[in-house]
C-alpha cells in the first residue's frame, strides 16, 4: 500500500471521527434544546392551569377563564410533538378544545375567597402578578394580540384594586364587630387613601363614597367611646367637687 493511500485513509478516518463527533454534539444539543423548551412550556402551562383553577371566584369571569384555557391549549399543542407518548396531555388537549367551544357560557367553578387579612391579600396579589406576567410574555411572543393584551392588563389592574377594596372593607367591618372602632377607622382611612391615589379615582367613586361614610361612622364611634360616662366623674368633676368642699369649710369657719 502506497504512502499516499495510507495518508488518504488516515485523513479520511480523522474526518469521519470529526463528523461523528459533530453529529453526536448536534444530536445532544438538539435533545437539550428540546428538553429546555419542553420544561419552559410545561412551566407556563402549569402556571396558567393553576391560575384558571385557583383564582378567587369573585375575580374570575367567563372571558378570563377562556383566555386561560386558550393559553393552556396553545402550550399543550406545542408540548405534544416533544412528548408524543403523553396520553394524559392528549386527553387534556381535547378537553380544552371542547371547553373553548362553550364561549362565555362556560361554568365558573372557582369558589369565592374572603380577603380578610394581610396574608390572603398578598396571596391574591401574587396570583394577579403571575397573571400579569403571563399576559405580558404571551403578547411579546405573539400568542396574544397587542390590543387584547392591553385590555387584559387593564383588567388585572382593576382586579387588584377590587382586592384592596374588599380587604380594607372586610378589615374595617371585622374591627367594628370586635368593638374596635379605632382599628376600623384605620382600615377605612387606608381604603380612602388607596382609592384617591388611583389614576382614575372616578371609576371607583361609589366605593370611595362608601369608605368615606364608613370612616365618618368609625370616627363618631371613637369620639363616643372617648366621652366620659355620666356614672364615672371626670377629673374636672372631681376638682370642682374638691373646690366646693373647700368653700363649705371656709363658710363653716366664718360662721363659727
Amino acid at each position: 500500500m502506497s504512502p499516499l493511500v495510507i495518508t488518504i485513509l488516515i485523513v479520511s478516518g480523522i474526518f469521519i471521527l470529526i463528523a461523528i463527533a459533530y453529529i453526536n454534539n448536534m444530536v445532544e444539543k438538539n435533545k437539550l434544546e428540546k428538553s429546555r423548551v419542553k420544561a419552559e412550556l410545561s412551566d407556563r402551562l402549569r402556571r396558567c392551569e393553576t391560575l384558571a383553577e385557583t383564582l378567587p371566584g369573585q375575580l374570575m369571569t367567563p372571558p378570563l377563564k377562556q383566555l386561560l384555557n386558550r393559553l393552556q391549549l396553545h402550550f399543550s399543542e406545542r408540548i405534544l410533538p416533544l412528548d408524543r407518548g403523553n396520553n394524559a396531555l392528549k386527553a387534556r388537549t381535547e378537553e380544552l378544545r371542547l371547553l373553548l367551544t362553550q364561549g362565555d357560557a362556560i361554568a365558573i367553578n372557582n369558589p369565592p375567597q374572603v380577603v380578610l387579612n394581610e396574608e390572603k391579600a398578598k396571596e391574591v396579589r401574587f396570583q394577579l402578578e403571575s397573571l400579569h406576567s403571563q399576559i405580558t410574555r404571551c403578547a411579546k411572543d405573539g400568542i396574544i394580540k397587542t390590543n387584547e393584551a392591553k385590555h387584559w392588563l387593564n383588567q388585572v389592574r382593576h382586579m387588584l384594586t377590587q382586592v384592596h377594596i374588599e380587604f380594607f372593607a372586610n378589615l374595617g367591618q371585622q374591627a367594628l364587630q370586635q368593638n374596635q372602632p379605632g382599628q376600623a377607622r384605620l382600615a377605612f382611612e387606608r381604603g380612602v387613601q388607596y382609592l384617591r391615589k388611583q389614576p382614575d379615582p372616578s371609576a371607583y367613586k361609589n366605593a370611595l363614597k362608601k369608605f368615606e361614610e364608613q370612616l365618618a361612622r368609625a370616627n363618631d364611634l371613637v369620639l363616643e367611646i372617648s366621652k366620659p360616662t355620666s356614672n364615672e366623674p371626670s377629673e374636672l368633676d372631681a376638682g370642682l367637687e374638691s373646690l366646693s368642699g373647700d368653700d363649705e369649710w371656709k363658710k363653716k369657719n366664718i360662721y363659727d
